[in-house]
């Protein structure tokens, strides 16, 4: 009780703060029946850190510089609302309102969000259950920076309050069980990496610098990149400070520390540098690459100040190079640049519905924003709406998620109370079209939109940013459009950004160091010349020669030897089947598994039959069949007799234990369902397979024989071949259970011994063949994988139906119903 009451007291004392200031300002306040909450960097600090009184007062935003592009969401928000409530056909008859808050940046998250959680009394109950609970408002839109939107996602999480941010690209987020109530307008960080990547690619830029903020952002960024980039390497990487203050601790000041990266960058051979960053620092950093004469650069920016205008705007910043940036897709509202610069029509009116506010919070003021984007009004249009769209297509989510939760009509909504965690699922279902844009979430609450790259310019009036790429996101493919980038160069061409240069014919690589793209040439001493896959050189030969492919032909020692063991194994099979076939009405063959022993044997002969596709050489269909004939075969056998096991332990052990089980089981012929199940699953693990790994002939080097090519079915057949089993060996050993637990049954059912003969062989073949994997290639592993398929074979013919044929053949005495219910008699009076 005292801790509850300590939370609150706790809780009370942080909302009455946030509830202690009112300011009327119509651009954050408009009443209606369902309000929606708005997060919003208006104003930042980006010089030290702010230090909270010791009474935790709530920092007063307008105190810290003006972030004109947020005010740019704020009224995207705005713009959408009104929108919606002037049409009638999305949610006719109800009114949306909002709560708008500047949480600048950082240090103004925790408030808002209670006081958005608090109900309109500016109280947050302590409950055990908020299912009942109605906040003041249904869904939070935001906020902006990846940290703040983490903050607010755990808070509204646990009391199921939607949150839309529109352009945190975090992976945190994504985490439906963390963050159930988390979707975005954006796309993830790991695809705008994707994309700075692709276009080091395709520039051939191998040798580039790394800058990343010291706050979450640039760091999740730059963990997504080192993880990532496994074709470049990083020259060297530096931590820009967001927060004021050395990120090293090393005495110095920000500028001083901004100038001794840009020193390093100047001195360095690379030539491309990626930028990890919050817009807030860049200002200040690029007056240092000004300063120092920097103009040979290509600079690659990150979504978040790609389009930054204050950052445009510096003065001289198109000396610097070639700056490109990773941007959201932009997706033009109509009337949106003639709203950005508009105020409230009515300020103060709230309208009719629901109060937007019982009392106003603080930080829903700002004075100068109307007047600054005014001023930057030339250099916002040519932004494009990009996160403009994000924020108004985040309201429209609500809307229509409101749409169904109220069962609206052409004419009408049935306007009631909702809670939350109603509107949260429907969000979950949203698919609609906006401004020829598709809108709905994947299980991770991303959206299906992408990034495109666009490069920075001057000389175009009102146009600062050009589209010159586009990511398509489904193929993980950038398209770009090299014809109109503007390069900083002299002849107007790709700069090049690489450690050493390419090696010439008759040289290799011999690395410098540890990474992999700077290094030395050293003259070959032997073998110069670059010959085609299929043919090979002599050391001081000037020509090349056809290489000899191998593979295993149908005149070899080898292959002779696998033919015949194969057609043994179908004629042992064949045998099987007709002394089966003549016994089908003996307990043997009963006990056996009935009429499963068939499917059994019908798989073992196609099994023995596919032993023949490792002979010959290798077509698509010849390796189609080596990828699924057998694997389908042997997953047959396996699951008959697993089941068989399990039939036997059910009739002996659970058939008095749990009746009604054993009644349904016998009742839809559980047997045969298990055995359809199974093969099912195996039948897609199967196509899986096939549709990732195609089955088609290629050709590789045997690094000992230069003048050999081996012919193989799978390029990644070790993958192939791990993949195939895991499955079998997993029903395996369910098996070995089954027969284990029946080690105790009547003599004539206890098949221990057998089973785990076959399994016992199964198990060691294929560690044998994996075995041989790591440590061989090629030839050598395509004859131990058919040794392999024909000892599992034989190892199921002896092991199991060995038995069953020498009592058939030699014992017939054993095969009676006396014999076996004599067995059943003995196990039943031990048991007693």
């Amino acid at each position: 009780m005292r801790f509850t009451g300590l939370v609150a007291a706790c809780v009370g004392a942080l909302v009455a703060a946030a509830a202690s200031v009112t300011t009327p300002a119509s651009h954050f306040h408009l009443a209606g029946d369902y309000i929606l909450g708005g997060l919003f960097s208006l104003h930042a600090e980006a010089v030290g850190r702010p230090q909270l009184s010791p009474a935790q007062e709530v920092p007063i935003c307008k105190k810290y510089n003006l972030k004109v592009v947020s005010y740019s969401y704020l009224q995207a928000m705005r713009y959408a609302v009104e929108e919606i409530n002037k049409a009638s056909a999305l949610l006719p008859g109800v009114r949306l309102g909002y709560e708008m808050v500047d949480v600048c940046y950082l240090t103004n998250t925790i408030h808002p969000i209670l006081y958005f959680l608090s109900n309109n009394r500016s109280l947050l109950d302590i409950e055990t259950n908020y299912t009942q609970y109605r906040p003041r408002v249904v869904a939070v839109i935001g906020p902006d920076s990846s940290q703040a939107a983490v903050t607010a996602a755990f808070l509204l999480s646990q009391f199921l309050v939607p949150q839309i941010t529109y352009s945190a690209t975090t992976e945190f987020l994504g985490n439906p069980k963390v963050f159930p109530v988390a979707f975005r307008t954006i796309p993830s960080a790991e695809q705008q990496i994707a994309v700075m990547l692709q276009l080091l690619q395709h520039f051939k830029w191998n040798w580039f610098i790394v800058l990343s903020s010291d706050d979450d952002y640039g760091q999740q960024n730059l963990q997504l990149l080192r993880a990532q980039a496994t074709r470049g390497c990083i020259a060297f990487q530096e931590t820009i400070p967001v927060q004021g203050k050395d990120p090293h601790d090393s005495g110095n000041s920000t500028e001083e520390w901004i100038s001794s990266i840009v020193t390093k960058i100047s001195r360095s051979t690379a030539k491309v540098v990626i930028i990890l960053s919050l817009e807030l620092p860049l200002p200040t950093f690029f007056r240092e690459v000004i300063r120092q004469e920097m103009t040979d650069i290509v600079w690659i920016a990150a979504e978040a100040w790609s389009i930054d205008p204050t950052t445009h705007g510096v003065a001289n910043i198109s000396s610097v190079g070639t700056i490109f940036g990773v941007a959201v897709e932009e997706v033009p509202v109509p009337g949106m640049d003639d709203f950005r610069v508009r105020g409230p029509s009515h300020p103060g009116e709230g309208g009719e519905g629901q109060a937007a506010s019982g009392a106003a919070t603080c930080n829903q003021e700002c004075d100068d924003c109307l007047a600054e984007a005014c001023s930057y009004d030339k250099s916002l249009r040519g932004t494009g709406d990009r996160i403009n769209f994000n924020v108004y297509s985040a309201v429209y989510v609500v809307a229509h998620a409101l749409h169904q939760l109220l069962r609206c009509s052409a004419t009408r909504c049935d306007r009631r109370e909702i809670y939350p965690w109603e509107l949260l699922k429907e969000m979950h279902k949203v698919n609609f079209t906006l401004l020829r844009t598709m809108i709905n979430f994947d299980q991770k609450g991303d959206p299906p939109n992408g990034f495109e790259v666009i490069q920075w310019q001057w000389n175009v009036p009102g146009q600062p940013f050009k589209k010159i790429a586009s990511y398509n996101s489904l193929q993980g493919r950038l398209d770009v459009n090299e014809k109109i980038i503007t390069w900083h160069t002299a002849n107007n061409t790709a700069p090049q950004s690489i450690c050493s240069e390419q090696c010439e014919a008759g040289h290799k690589k011999k690395l410098i160091g540890m990474l992999t793209c700077c290094f030395e040439c050293v003259q070959y001493s032997f073998t110069c010349q670059e010959c085609p896959l299929d043919m090979w050189s002599e050391p001081g030969k000037e020509e090349c020669f056809m290489k000899q492919l191998l593979y295993i032909h149908w005149g070899d020692a080898i292959s002779i030897i696998l033919v015949s063991l194969s057609t043994l194994g179908l004629l042992a099979t064949l045998w099987t089947l007709a002394l089966f076939t003549r016994h089908s009405a003996t307990p043997v063959v009963k006990s056996a598994g009935g009429r499963l022993c068939f499917l059994m044997i019908a798989s073992l002969a196609a099994g023995f039959c596919s032993a023949l596709f490792f002979v010959g050489r290798p077509t698509e269909l010849v390796c189609f069949g080596r990828q699924t004939v057998f694997s389908l075969c042997f997953t047959t056998c396996i699951a008959c007799i697993t089941v068989r096991s399990f039939q036997i332990i059910c009739v002996f052990k659970m058939a008095a234990q749990l009746p009604r089980a054993y009644d349904a089981w016998r009742k839809y012929n559980g047997q045969r369902v298990f055995v359809a199940v199974v093969l099912v699953i195996k039948v897609f693990i199967v196509a899986l397979n096939i549709y990732f790994n195609k089955p088609a002939p290629f050709r590789t080097r045997v690094s000992d024989h230069p003048a050999i090519l081996i012919l193989m079915c799978n390029q990644d057949y070790r993958a192939t071949t791990v993949f195939n089993n895991a499955f079998d060996m997993s029903l395996c050993f369910l098996c070995f259970c089954f027969a284990y637990m029946g080690k105790a049954l009547p003599k004539s059912y206890n098949e221990a011994k057998y089973i785990t003969l076959c399994m016992t062989g199964y198990f060691g073949s294929w560690v044998a063949l994996f075995l041989v994997m790591s440590i061989f290639e090629g030839f050598v592993v395509i004859i131990f994988e058919a040794a392999t398929v024909l000892s599992n074979l034989f190892s199921i013919c002896v092991g199991y139906f060995g038995p069953k044929c020498y009592i058939l053949f030699f014992h017939p005495e054993r095969n009676t119903t006396a014999f076996f219910q004599d067995a059943i008699q003995s196990y039943t009076m031990r048991q007693e």
